[in-house]
């Protein structure tokens, strides 16, 4: 079985409060990455039609500070399908509502499980990729796993080599007292 993305699509806006911010006055980041994982939830559950955890997130970039008062939309998107896992692309702006300003404040990827209820992983339906976007992000997602796969063993414990690191590491704010 396929579906397309837009099937699965999930946004959702909210009206940032006090109680959201941080110490300087601004929109605490957790709150946000809460935010975004239950949207990713949403997304790859309505995909799958299963309860879905969160098996990673890549990379999260908070790109522009949000403020109290601000509507923050979040927007996301069945990019890629494996067997039983999804990758749920998300973007997150924010808006003046006084002024009308938009601002991209995150764009993250979260790589969603689908379980039955006995907590075993289950098939998802495939992705069907009807643009050249569509395209893009399914091939950019597999390009991701792929650097993660490389920088998840160049590091290993068993892999790592020292000497490859440490000209480079004295050039840095460190001090290497082995």
């Amino acid at each position: 079985m396929f579906k397309h993305a837009k099937e699965s699509q999930v946004t959702i806006t909210q009206l940032m409060l006090p109680s959201h911010s941080n110490f300087s006055g601004k929109i605490h980041g957790g709150h946000i990455l809460n935010l975004m994982d239950q949207i990713a939830f949403a997304c790859a559950s309505k995909h799958s039609r299963n309860y879905c955890v969160t098996a990673s997130v890549n990379r999260v970039d908070f790109l522009n500070p949000i403020e109290v008062g601000e509507l923050v939309t979040l927007k996301a998107s069945i990019n890629y399908t494996g067997r039983t896992s999804m990758v749920v692309g998300l973007r997150i702006e924010s808006e003046n509502v006084q002024t009308g300003d938009v601002k991209h404040c995150n764009s993250s990827y979260f790589t969603m499980v689908a379980k039955d209820e006995n907590g075993k992983n289950v098939p998802v339906p495939g992705l069907i990729l009807d643009n050249v976007q569509s395209v893009r992000r399914y091939a950019r997602s597999i390009a991701r796993q792929e650097q993660a796969k490389t920088r998840s063993t160049k590091f290993h414990s068993s892999e790592f080599k020292i000497e490859e690191h440490l000209d480079f590491i004295k050039t840095q704010n460190a001090k290497i007292e082995l």
